[in-house]
C-alpha cells in the first residue's frame, strides 16, 4: 500500500545509517586490512540477509529458479560484492573518510556516462554541462584544491575512489534487467560473493578477529551498508507514491556523513572536500542524473 508519510520515514532512516558507513569503514580499518574488513562485514551481511529470507519464507522460491539465474548471481557477485567493496575499502584504506566517500558518490556521473553505450541512451549538451560540474568538483577534491598543478593528494586512492563509482554503476546496470525478487537477488550475489571472498582471503592471510572495536566496524558495515538499509530503502521506494518523492533524501548522505566523521573520528573536514561534494551534487541534481532516468529501483539509486 502507498504512504507517503511511512515512505519518508523509510527514506529517511536509510539516509541517516548510510550516513554513518564511512566512519565505521575507517574505525574497522584502523586494524582489519581491506579484505579482512570485506570478509567480517560480508558474513554480518550475508546471515542478516539468510535471516531476513526465513522470516519471509523465501527460501522456497530459490528451489523454483532456473539454472541460469544461479549463474547470473554467481557473476554479479562476483561484482558486488567481491570486486566494489574491495575497491572501495582499499580506497578508504589509503583516504581520509571524506574523500573515500565523496568520490564514491560520482557513481550516478558514471553510470549516466556508461548507459550512452551499454543502454543505448542519449546525452545531450545539458547532461555534459552537469557531468563537467561533478567532474571539477571531483578534481577539486582529488588535489585538495590544488586545481593549477593538478598534484593528487593520493593518486592511487582517487583511482580506486572513482573505481568503485565506475564498478557500481556497471553492477546497476547489469542488474536492471533483473526481475527477480529484490531480497533473493541480493541474497545469491553475496551468497556466491562470499565464496569468492573466503578463497580470497584464504589464499592471501588468515581469519583474524583482532579487536572489538574494529570487529564492531565491520559488523556495522555489514548490516548498514551490505544488508539491511537495502531493504529499509526499497520498502520506502514501494510505500511513495513515485520513487522522485523520496529519491532527494539520498543528496544528504554525503553532508550527513561529513558531519559524522567529523564528530566520530574527529578528522577535520578541509575547504575543498565541501567545494568538491557540493560541485559533485550540484552537477547531478542539475540535470537529474539519477537512477530517476533509469528508472532503476532499490538499493543506493535515487
Amino acid at each position: 500500500m502507498k504512504n507517503q508519510k511511512q515512505a519518508y520515514i523509510y527514506a529517511g532512516i536509510a539516509v541517516l545509517l548510510w550516513s554513518t558507513v564511512a566512519t565505521s569503514m575507517k574505525i574497522a580499518l584502523q586494524s582489519y586490512s581491506f579484505l579482512q574488513l570485506l570478509f567480517w562485514s560480508s558474513a554480518t551481511a550475508l546471515l542478516t540477509l539468510s535471516i531476513l529470507m526465513l522470516v519471509t519464507k523465501k527460501f522456497g522460491n530459490l528451489a523454483k529458479l532456473p539454472s541460469k539465474a544461479f549463474l547470473r548471481s554467481a557473476f554479479y557477485g562476483a561484482i558486488n560484492p567481491f570486486l566494489y567493496y574491495i575497491v572501495l575499502f582499499k580506497a578508504y584504506d589509503l583516504l581520509p573518510a571524506q574523500e573515500a566517500q565523496a568520490l564514491n558518490y560520482t557513481w550516478p556521473i558514471m553510470l549516466s556516462l556508461l548507459a550512452v553505450p551499454l543502454l543505448k541512451q542519449k546525452i545531450g549538451l545539458k547532461n555534459l554541462v552537469a557531468i563537467g560540474i561533478s567532474f571539477i568538483g571531483v578534481l577539486i577534491i582529488a588535489t585538495g584544491g590544488n586545481l593549477i598543478n593538478l598534484s593528487f593528494t593520493n593518486g592511487q586512492g582517487v583511482l580506486f575512489g572513482l573505481a568503485s563509482a565506475v564498478i557500481w554503476a556497471l553492477f546497476w546496470i547489469f542488474n536492471i534487467k533483473d526481475e527477480r525478487d529484490e531480497l533473493s537477488k541480493l541474497f545469491l550475489n553475496f551468497f556466491f560473493g562470499f565464496i569468492y571472498i573466503l578463497i580470497a582471503l584464504l589464499l592471501t592471510s588468515e581469519i583474524v578477529f583482532v579487536d572489538i572495536k574494529s570487529f564492531g566496524g565491520a559488523v556495522y558495515v555489514g548490516l548498514f551498508e551490505m544488508g539491511i538499509t537495502f531493504v529499509i530503502w526499497s520498502i520506502a521506494l514501494k510505500k511513495s507514491i513515485t520513487a522522485a518523492k523520496v529519491s532527494n533524501l539520498v543528496y544528504l548522505v554525503p553532508f550527513l556523513s561529513l558531519v559524522v566523521i567529523y564528530f566520530v573520528l574527529e578528522e577535520p573536514i578541509r575547504f575543498p572536500t565541501i567545494v568538491g561534494l557540493f560541485l559533485i551534487v550540484g552537477g547531478l541534481t542539475f540535470d537529474k542524473i539519477s537512477f530517476r532516468q533509469l528508472r532503476f529501483k532499490g538499493g543506493k539509486q535515487a
